[in-house]
């Protein structure tokens, strides 16, 4: 059930492409990898220049492949990566045009930016963004999108239209944000009886300010069946593609995972009103997946090579998340921070490309073995933590620090670990070495009001971390909150671990495992920060929106 991005796997260059293998590390993949994830995405700059920039740049502008006849959009629109300066603005086509995005303070759009975009072309399977900086603070805008055959005259297709507001840079504003992970896992698809996925339709109603993927934004190693018996005698229907039929393996397989789950009208309309903040976990390549990772012996995969699989997937999902693009030394970086006015800073993490192989966790020094999240991502969220100025610092993490997460067992039959506790109730041992580092840090440097929010393991909680119950007590309290999944089998609860003095303050768990979301153990969290009082409550939600626990935090 976790999800795994690690640090070492092939990628394509000039000199071989995504469907031959190379032994590439994960790190250079980032650093190199622009050549074909960077097609398709541009910056778009509000104001009188732009405007006239972006005309010009559409007059002289030509897609590489023209086809004919008007292009469409078949999979709607996403905006993401919202922060203090601005978002993203993505969409797919349907054929090789270019993007072209309007947005505007009005629902007419008068007096709307229009933004000669990308191209969307078939290097990136026609996916496309443009990332819209300098907007105003606390407004509301509208945004539009199509796709236009330069070559055609009127050869502009229809526009999808989405909207969004920007935050405030005052503090008179309250923040509303939702988070959750896991969709479509254990091959519960799309069920067009129960309406679709109709927990992003519970989150969208909550009108939120932005929404958390926690990762696993899909199961690429969740073959979708047609049709799924239930307990009770009855039967699970699904809407089948061939791509989501089989395990992924090809590129195109992980694309069409990407795909499915925007044939949902429920994540197309969330999609176009709430800005996402997307992470990755295992199942975005393959369950548990790490440097350890081995399906030589599934027979489902007929591709062996398993940093194949990963350079295919990381692709993948890097055409079809909408995050902007990271710096230039390591472009397509998952971890990133976006800031969200006076009372809030996100930081993102990225849980699986720096991390070392599952397995049985109980190195003693902090080596490449027993890496987690990796000392450059370690440096860097520390030194956000220290500059921030924001009254409530979020860490969006992949997977909880302090409930166990087993990967069965190794050689000597020793359990293996997939997330940071490995059982042992005593002093920090392999991949704890390195949050109790983070943690004792934070709590030299004297840092205030962090939480962290993640999903991953299937089932709701609220986890207060105590140190005068810890084993290791050279940190401040702080709190963790799990939700999910969205739309995927229910699992849990997991045993925790007393290393960082976890007391499980709140649970909700299915009676039997692999439970199908029609029972009803599908989960999302939502953040209210009042603008007042800068309190930072929690509501633990269920499929329909019902609240099941409450948690408000006072600012310290």
């Amino acid at each position: 059930m976790t999800a795994t991005k690690t640090p070492r796997i092939a990628a394509t260059t000039s000199a071989t492409r995504p469907d031959q293998p190379c032994a590439l590390a994960r790190r250079q993949f980032l650093r190199t990898s622009s050549r074909f994830l960077g097609l398709g995405a541009g910056v778009a700059v509000f104001g009188p220049a732009a405007l006239a920039a972006s005309a010009a740049s559409a007059a002289s502008a030509a897609p590489a492949v023209v086809t004919s006849g008007r292009p469409g959009a078949p999979d709607g629109i996403q905006l993401g990566d919202p922060s203090d300066d601005g978002l993203v603005v993505w969409a797919r086509a349907g054929q090789p045009s270019r993007m072209i995005v309007e947005y505007a303070t009005t629902a007419d759009f008068r007096n709307a930016l229009r933004i000669s975009g990308p191209l969307a072309s078939t290097e990136t399977d026609l996916t496309a963004r443009t990332q819209l900086t300098g907007l105003l603070p606390g407004q509301s805008y509208h945004v539009r999108v199509a796709f236009e055959n330069p070559a055609q005259r009127r050869g502009q297709g229809a526009w999808m239209t989405g909207s969004f507001r920007t935050r405030a840079l005052t503090a008179d504003k309250p923040v509303r944000f939702v988070w959750s992970g896991d969709t479509v896992g254990q091959g519960w698809g799309i069920n067009p009886d129960l309406g679709g996925m109709r927990i992003y339709e519970a989150m969208r109603q909550r009108n939120p300010d932005f929404f958390i993927h926690s990762g696993d934004t899909i199961y690429a190693d969740g073959p979708i069946a047609a049709q799924l018996k239930l307990p009770d005698g009855s039967t699970w229907n699904n809407l089948v593609t061939e791509e989501v039929s089989k395990v992924a393996e090809t590129l195109n397989e992980y694309r069409g995972r990407y795909r499915y789950n925007l044939m949902d009208a429920n994540i197309r309309r969330l999609s176009a009103e709430v800005p996402q903040i997307w992470q990755w976990d295992d199942h975005e390549v393959s369950n548990n997946w790490s440097d350890s990772k081995d399906v030589s012996g599934d027979a489902r995969y007929t591709e062996k090579n398993v940093p194949l699989l990963v350079a295919r997937a990381s692709r993948a999902f890097l055409e079809y998340a909408p995050l902007r693009r990271g710096p230039d030394a390591e472009s397509e970086r998952v971890y990133r921070h976006l800031p969200q006015g006076p009372l809030l800073d996100v930081f993102v993490v990225d849980m699986r490309s720096y991390r070392g192989p599952n397995g049985a966790n109980l190195q003693t020094d902090e080596t490449g073995e027993s890496a987690f999240m990796g000392r450059p991502q370690i440096a860097w969220l520390l030194d956000g933590l220290k500059r921030s100025k924001a009254t409530w610092k979020v860490i969006a993490a992949d997977m909880p620090i302090g409930v166990q997460v087993p990967d069965g067992k190794d050689a000597q039959g020793r359990d293996k670990w997939e997330a940071i506790a490995n059982g042992d109730d005593g002093v920090p041992l392999g991949r704890e070495l390195e949050i109790a580092r983070l943690l004792r840090e934070i709590k030299r440097a004297s840092i205030k009001n962090i939480v962290w929010l993640t999903a991953d393991v299937h089932y709701t909680a609220a986890n207060f971390y105590d140190p005068r119950k810890a084993k290791f007590t050279d940190f401040l309290p702080f709190w963790e909150f799990i939700s999910g999944p969205l739309n995927a089998g229910s699992f849990g609860p997991n045993k925790p671990d007393a290393t960082f003095g976890v007391q499980v303050v709140y649970e909700k768990a299915p009676p039997a495992q692999n439970a199908a979301p029609s029972e009803g153990y599908q989960f999302f969290g939502q953040v209210d920060i009042d603008a007042k009082t800068k309190a930072f409550t929690v509501n633990l939600k269920d499929l329909t929106g019902a609240t099941l626990f409450t948690k408000t935090l006072r600012a310290a």
